[in-house]
């Protein structure tokens, strides 16, 4: 059955759509007057850290070899069958330990021959003394003639210079004798032996028996250029020399066979005064300790050497500097946030740094990340680098 719309009830649905109208019209006038503006476009993150000023060590890298301290050969100086060996390969010896035995049975008899002629001398020169004792007084009675005295004195002076050789012959016959007990000139360690019991050695067979290397304190032997000596004499270091007038010397560190950093240094002792003409290099020494022969004589190896501090440079990371053709430049930001575009004069540089000459000073904020899409006067928001947290009182830089 249907119900008839009495016009009260059409008047309150009129109302009721009414109100709702007005109220989204209400909502949507509020909702554009409070509605929250869109967000500004965000401000460039750099990473910045600190410019820092500090002492730099200038290296420069070289290749060398190692040498012992003393390297000295053995060999046989006497000439005969060799009968003993009296030490174990590779071992320690020390200085004027017997090594091997020469047959000296030939030596000994020489010797033997030479005292009995030094005796025989010696009693010659006796005689001739006691002639002339007598012959003395009767010349001074003119009992004899001054040609029986002159045959005496001479007779005498004869007697004494046959006494002087065969005393001489004697020394040199007990020193041969004494060379068939080869002894280590030094001590250190000690080489395969090169001869066999039996082998006949000496001047004329096999002299070399074995070698003796003294490595306790090695020689790192490398060469340098003239223009690195030209730099090093700018610098006021004389390679070679110590010097007092600063607290610190040339020294060096070498490289291990595992890519590993030698713990010990070594000071750079001597410098060649001429350049090889046939490779333009000098020759540069250095002496480091090797208490447990960890270096061994004649392998190669990096050396890296310390060829002058610079004290109080500023260093920045290389990646931090950009280079133009009009030079080179950094970005820096002030304390407004503010990017700055700083033209600088760069100085020596190694991989990672580079000193800054002039340009930049100690405590501006330099952008190391982000510098890329930065402009002069640009405003950025900066955040400090990590790396910036770690103090760094000296840096390397390669030579």
């Amino acid at each position: 059955m249907n119900q008839k719309i009495t016009p009260r009830r059409k008047r309150t649905v009129v109302r009721a759509i009414a109100a709702v109208v007005v109220a989204a019209v209400i909502g949507l006038v509020l909702w554009a007057i409070f509605k929250p503006s869109p967000p500004a476009p965000g401000l460039p993150v750099v990473e910045v850290e600190p410019v820092q000023a500090g002492n730099v060590n200038i290296y420069g890298e070289y290749v060398g070899r190692i040498r012992a301290q003393q390297f000295v050969e053995v060999r046989a100086r006497v000439e005969g069958y060799l009968e003993r060996i009296l030490f174990e390969e590779g071992t320690f010896v020390r200085r004027g330990q017997t090594l091997f035995v020469i047959d000296p049975q030939v030596y000994r008899a020489r010797v033997q021959k030479a005292r009995a002629q030094l005796t025989k001398a010696r009693a010659n020169a006796r005689k001739a003394e006691r002639d002339l004792a007598r012959i003395t007084p009767l010349y001074q009675q003119n009992a004899a003639s001054q040609l029986d005295l002159d045959n005496a004195e001479a007779a005498r002076e004869s007697a004494l210079a046959e006494e002087h050789v065969a005393a001489a012959d004697l020394t040199q016959a007990e020193l041969t004798l004494s060379y068939t007990a080869v002894q280590s000139p030094i001590s250190g360690y000690i080489s395969q032996r090169s001869a066999d019991i039996g082998t006949l050695v000496g001047p004329s067979g096999k002299s070399l028996l074995a070698t003796v290397v003294k490595s306790d304190t090695v020689l790192v032997d490398f060469s340098m250029t003239a223009l690195d000596y030209l730099r090093s004499k700018n610098r006021n270091v004389n390679l070679g020399h110590r010097s007092g007038d600063r607290e610190w010397d040339p020294y060096v560190t070498v490289t291990l066979a595992d890519g590993s950093q030698y713990p010990c240094r070594g000071l750079v002792d001597f410098a060649s005064p001429q350049v090889d003409p046939s490779t333009g290099t000098f020759q540069v020494r250095a002496e480091m300790p090797n208490p447990d022969h960890v270096l061994l004589p004649g392998e190669s190896t990096r050396v890296k050497v310390l060829m002058d501090v610079v004290e109080n440079a500023v260093s920045v990371p290389s990646k931090a500097v950009e280079i133009e053709r009009g030079g080179a430049y950094v970005y820096v930001v002030r304390p407004d946030s503010v990017v700055e575009r700083r033209f600088v004069e760069t100085g020596q540089e190694n991989g990672n740094s580079v000193i800054i000459e002039r340009g930049l000073a100690p405590g501006e904020q330099l952008v190391t990340e982000g510098y890329h899409k930065l402009r002069h006067g640009m405003k950025v928001r900066p955040q400090v680098s990590a790396s910036a947290d770690q103090p760094a009182d000296s840096t390397s830089v390669q030579n």
